[in-house]
Formats: C-alpha cells, structure tokens, sequence
C-alpha cells in the first residue's frame, strides 16, 4: 500500500504538468490573437508582414516613426522627434497625389513638395510662425507661377509664365493692389505698368491697356 508521502508527491507531479499544458495553451492562444491583429487586410504571404499601422519606439517607449494606411486611400510614414513631435511626413493622400513636408515640433509646415495630377508639382516654404513666403509650381495647363510673401504670407512679387511661355513680373503691396507689372506676350511684345499711390498710372509703350 503506498505511503501518503508517496501519494502526495505523484499528486505534485499532476498539478505541475497541468500548469504546463495551461501555459503553453494561453501562450498558443495568446499568438493567434497576435497574428490576428497584424493581419486586418487579409491573408499573407510569402513571409510577408501585413498590416494597417506600424508603429517603432524607441528604448524609452516614445514614438519614432508611424507607418499607416487609411480606408480613404491615404497612406504615409511620419517621423517623429524625440519628444515624440512628427517632424516629417512622406505619404500619399485621397487623390493620388504623392507629399513630402517638413514641420516644427509646434506642427508649423516649413518645407512641401506636392505633386498634382502627377505632372504639377509644387514646393512651398514656410515660416515658424507657419506663414508661406515662398513657393513656385508647374499648373496642369502648362503654366508656371513663382511666389514671394512677406511675413505675413501675403503675395508681393509673383513671377511665372502662362502656358505659351510668355512671361510676366508683378510686384503688389501691402493691400494686394498691383504696382508694377512688366510682360512679354507670347508675340513677344514687352510691356510695363506701373501705378503710383495717387492712382496715376505710367504705361510702355503708351498703347498698353
């Protein structure tokens, strides 16, 4: 007849293999809920990892980087500082059209380049107070348009050419009035404009409208 001691010590045994065919089925249970949550799109394959959001931290736990794609069809990776600030984007919004921006921790765009219409691209710079003062751009009829602001983001030197080529200076004030404007026509006549605060106005050649 066994011992109690004996009896006890193969009931040990039991309870200590019991708690291991339960942990091992929480850590199986456990992964298959990890697979789920890295495979919302459906199905992968060939090693591949799919998923609708990354997100890399760093030692201390902070987010460095984001890897995202929206049900809209927007999509992009953002990098942040290491306070956590997305400082730079590179994405792809609703449109189709491709953007690269730079922004302070205070989220002020200073720099980007957008493409529209995958033939019109536009960079932009801006200020820390996220004032535009410079931008130049391709328009998709062909025309091209440089931008000069002053502090406050308002228009005052505008440069471009319309869609023959011919090109054009106009110089504005504060208000937004048109000073001075010099062209040359797609005939290549050249003009000059220019209208003083009192509304009197000097034209070259004399017959410019």
């Amino acid at each position: 007849m066994e011992s109690l001691e004996s009896r006890l010590e193969l009931l040990e045994r039991r309870c200590r293999r019991l708690q291991s065919v339960t942990l091992a089925a929480l850590a199986l249970g456990a992964l298959g809920v990890g697979v789920a949550v890295l495979r919302p799109m459906g199905a992968s394959t060939g090693g591949e990892l799919v998923a609708s959001r990354l997100t890399l931290m760093d030692s201390q736990g902070r987010t460095r980087a984001t890897l995202s794609a929206q049900e809209g069809g927007e999509g992009g990776l953002v990098l942040h500082d290491t306070q956590g600030h997305p400082r730079a984007l590179l994405g792809v919004d609703a449109s189709g059209s491709p953007r690269l921006r730079f922004a302070t921790a205070e989220g002020s765009m200073l720099a980007e380049l957008t493409v529209y219409s995958e033939e019109a691209p536009r960079l932009v710079l801006g200020n820390n107070g996220g004032s535009e003062f410079f931008s130049v751009g391709l328009m998709p009829d062909g025309s091209s348009r440089l931008e000069l602001a002053d502090g406050d983001g308002r228009p005052r030197a505008i440069l471009g050419a319309d869609e023959h080529g011919a090109p054009g200076l106009l110089l504005v004030d504060r208000k937004g009035q048109p000073r001075a404007a010099l062209r040359v026509s797609p005939k290549d006549d050249a003009s000059l404009v220019l209208e003083g605060q009192d509304g009197e106005v000097f034209r070259a050649p004399s017959s410019v409208q």
